[in-house]
């Protein structure tokens, strides 16, 4: 059994740190198709801010963040989103994951590729930052936090 003091001033430096890493995840999320970075990268961001709050805070601050049960559903709607585009785009008469074929009306192809770049980064963003929360919320179920 392990036993964990709390400290006040760590949990004030993660609570002040981490909303700016959760802004410059969905920064490198949002601009992943033509700069460094992508879904995955930023995902990763968005999950180190919440357990960045998770590993200062220990559980009772964990029970105010994104809930252990809300993590396979955040997952699974990632994963949905990606393959969504997919199929639509392959329902349209393109290839998979051909963004030119998506229906959305009044955009030229490379609005259209735009577009469809940044849904995919933003399912695959989702997916992984669910992920990697459920990973560490299946690590720490045993220990003993209260």
């Amino acid at each position: 059994m392990r036993r964990q003091f709390e400290s006040p001033i760590v949990l004030l430096g993660a609570r002040l740190l981490s909303p700016y890493i959760m802004v410059f995840g969905w920064y490198v999320i949002i601009h992943g198709h033509y700069s460094p970075g992508g879904g995955f990268q930023g995902g990763a961001l968005l999950a180190a801010s919440v357990l960045l709050i998770r590993v200062a805070g220990g559980r009772r601050v964990a029970r105010l963040q994104i809930q252990e049960f809300a993590t396979t559903p955040l997952a699974i709607i990632g994963v949905v989103i990606y393959f969504a585009t997919g199929l639509v785009s392959m329902a349209m008469g393109g290839y998979f994951l051909d963004y030119s074929a998506l229906p959305i009306p009044g955009m030229d192809p490379a609005w259209l590729r735009y577009t469809g770049i940044l849904i995919i980064e933003v399912g695959i963003g989702l997916a992984v930052m669910a992920i990697l929360v459920m990973i560490y919320d299946n690590m720490v179920r045993g220990e003993d936090y209260d």
